[in-house]
């Protein structure tokens, strides 16, 4: 099969794992090209129903620190080995993009699921449009984006929940190839 380069691209599309991730991030008109292009997804209504926080710098550090008061908090038998892991998460990209969904779970005609699945792609897209500027990303969750505090930490309101952390960075080195889902397992066709 002859594919088109959009296509050979996102069939190589992968995550790298965050640690693997340094400085530079994208920066000026770049940064602002893969944050619309992030936006750029299925939006059912035209709700808009999600934002972006960024965090760098000196940010990832405090916003790290935060985390790992709050982690030891939640858990008071959480290790010193433990917390330091959870502070050093936040020390290798060079960006780090919280997606948040805004979830209008009252609307007449739009499922607060759509809603939640177009701040989804959202984060997908982040992943998407940084490798194919030539960077590395990884979308993670984990404790942190299910916790109230730390969406407290993120200004969060009420009718907002964190999707996810997207780290993004220049690739330092390549992650071991892992294995893809095979379609024959995953497909099945309706018949009525």
């Amino acid at each position: 099969m002859s594919a088109s380069p959009l296509f050979a691209a996102l069939a190589r599309r992968h995550s790298v794992p965050a640690r693997l991730l340094t400085v530079p991030a994208p920066n000026g008109a770049e940064r602002e090209a893969l944050l619309a292009f992030a936006l750029r997804v299925p939006d059912h209504g035209r709700l808009q129903p999600w934002r972006l926080i960024t965090i760098e710098g000196a940010a990832l550090a405090a916003f790290a620190g935060r985390l790992a008061t709050r982690l030891a908090a939640r858990e008071p038998a959480a290790d010193a080995a433990r917390l330091d892991k959870e502070r050093a998460r936040y020390a290798h990209g060079a960006l780090v993009v919280a997606v948040v969904a805004r979830i209008d779970a009252g609307h007449a005609r739009i499922p607060a699921q759509e809603q939640l699945l177009s701040a989804g792609c959202v984060a997908y897209n982040l992943l998407l449009g940084a490798e194919a500027l030539g960077y590395g990303a990884q979308w993670l969750t984990g404790w942190a984006a299910y916790d109230s505090a730390v969406a407290a930490v993120l200004g969060l309101h009420a009718d907002e929940q964190l999707i996810g952390l997207v780290h993004v960075g220049s690739v330092r080195a390549e992650p071991a190839p892992v294995p893809r889902a095979d379609p024959a397992a995953c497909v099945s066709a309706w018949t009525p």
